[in-house]
């Protein structure tokens, strides 16, 4: 691709693409210039650094996220809605919560889901101060959840760039945390459950229950 037909929206399309295949540890200009097919100093004519790149992906990924309508007669209901909506997005793109972790992640997109999720709880008749906590409780516990899909994918490419086979990988792994685990009892009767069998897994329905059970301990003057 000519330098002078490169756009910024060409290049943040391209760089989500890459994180969701390589991960952030994977991205970088001159992996980024060889799929746009330019050299990595092309890019350097619309993206100042890195860190500028991640502030750009993060704020497109956070744009997939539509909004519900906001209805104080069924807040949590909405509230549901919108964790349920950036939950997805996460397990979509698990380089984000890496990204949050690490760097500074903020934009127009963010932006707009917060102050949105800051009403959900305001129309509901939270005061500012208690909308603040609800919508940081609420975020805090989706962004946990995700850890699990973040984490497994990186494990997996690690595994993949050492040249080996990660399934293989995982199992030798699940079965030493087995062994370690079997001296324990509760999790010994836990072992041939689904969730023991995969790296980082849960209970079915996990997420859905603490979600339910966070906002059903929310109200206005609970938090």
């Amino acid at each position: 691709m000519p330098r002078d037909t490169l756009t910024q929206e060409t290049i943040v399309r391209t760089a989500v693409q890459l994180l969701d295949e390589e991960g952030l540890e994977g991205l970088n200009m001159r992996s980024l210039g060889k799929r746009l097919h330019v050299a990595a100093t092309a890019v350097y004519w619309h993206v100042k650094n890195k860190d500028d790149l991640v502030l750009m992906v993060a704020d497109h990924v956070w744009r997939e996220i539509d909004l519900p309508p906001l209805d104080p007669d069924d807040w949590r209901g909405t509230a549901t809605a919108m964790a349920d909506a950036l939950y997805a997005m996460l397990v979509r793109h698990p380089w984000l919560v890496q990204a949050i972790s690490s760097h500074f992640v903020y934009g127009t997109a963010k932006s707009r889901y917060d102050d949105h999720l800051l009403g959900v709880f305001e129309i509901a008749g939270f005061t500012a101060e208690e909308s603040d906590r609800a919508a940081g409780a609420l975020v805090t516990f989706v962004l946990g959840n995700a850890l699990g899909a973040s984490a497994t994918a990186s494990l997996t490419r690690k595994v993949q760039r050492a040249g080996g086979d990660s399934e293989d990988q995982f199992r030798a792994v699940l079965a030493k945390a087995a062994e370690t685990a079997a001296v324990f009892p509760r999790l010994r009767a836990r072992l041939d459950t689904p969730a023991a069998t995969e790296y980082a897994g849960a209970p079915e329905g996990t997420f859905a229950s603490g979600l339910r059970a966070l906002l059903d301990g929310l109200g206005p003057d609970t938090v």
